[in-house]
């Protein structure tokens, strides 16, 4: 246990949790995402209920927490707990209260699935409204308006953000290049990305090696990135000039993209907007012949 006295509040916490995670073992780094995404869960479980969601064992959150200075999780947890006496409801709570709201309970089926789902969305998209900052939004709006280029990376699950953002940004005329793995030129093309550029990279776990290697990259050379990803622990958040943290939570089935997805429309509404000067833009759409 280390001699230094430990953070007393939250805020503190974090911080010390953001700056030790890159020496941290696998097992502390999973316990410090599951914190960092789920404050209000941490707050109100026991740590055998913690642990059983992430599938850590019990005895590795004490240890955890005695890795930081407390005298066991119980003090750690403290912290969690005074604030959410001021925070809004966490992801669970959000859930239950909807399945209430629109009677999502009972027998397992095709809509019962739906249900399920659809509710796990709405949870997600109310999390968005509280996590998201108006500064964060403005200030990536204004980055992707004044780009000359706008470079855009996403892989595997994440793909289908990034393929929104070049349709929309195409649409509003704005200049985009999607750097796509097909055949493996990448990190080459993105070496060509100049200080009038911008790449937006969206990555969740498990990060794509290639978008998390060419954001490093990036990022030593001083180029501004915008970065979609699901926490501030990603590996993103080191080289990110705005990072964009949404959290991810365990589905039946998987994790949605919803979120995300309209994350990525807000960013292009307001670019939309400063392009029209319009406060409410139209964005056009291709029609079918």
């Amino acid at each position: 246990m280390t001699a230094q006295k430990p953070p007393a509040d939250y805020e503190g916490l974090i911080r010390l949790i953001h700056d030790r995670h890159d020496q941290m073992s696998k097992t502390y780094q999973r316990i410090s995402v599951y914190l960092t995404q789920n404050p209000n869960d941490v707050a109100v479980h026991s740590v055998n209920a913690i642990a059983e969601r992430c599938g850590i064992h019990a005895s590795s959150f004490v240890r955890f927490a005695q890795s930081l200075g407390y005298r066991g999780f119980k003090e750690l947890q403290a912290l969690f707990q005074r604030r959410l006496a001021t925070a809004a409801p966490g992801f669970e709570a959000r859930v239950k209260a909807l399945e209430s709201e629109l009677d999502t309970t009972g027998e397992r089926g095709e809509m019962a699935n739906l249900s399920e789902l659809v509710v796990r969305d709405i949870a997600s998209l109310q999390g968005l409204l509280e996590d998201v900052a108006e500064a964060d939004l403005a200030l990536a709006a204004d980055l992707i308006f004044k780009a000359d280029t706008v470079y855009l990376l996403g892989q595997m699950r994440s793909a289908p953000v990034a393929d929104l953002l070049r349709y929309v940004l195409t649409m509003l005329g704005k200049r985009c290049i999607l750097l796509d793995p097909a055949g493996g030129l990448s990190t080459y093309v993105a070496r060509t990305i100049s200080e009038r550029d911008l790449l937006m990279a969206v990555s969740f776990r498990f990060y794509a090696k290639e978008v998390v290697n060419i954001a490093e990259e990036l990022g030593e050379r001083g180029i501004d990135i915008v970065a979609i990803t699901d926490s501030t622990l990603s590996p993103l958040a080191k080289s990110a000039r705005v990072l964009f943290a949404v959290p991810e939570h365990d589905y039946t089935f998987s994790r949605s993209l919803a979120a995300p997805m309209c994350l990525a429309q807000a960013l292009t509404v307001s670019v939309a907007a400063r392009i029209q000067q319009d406060k409410s833009p139209r964005i056009p759409t291709v029609t079918g012949t």
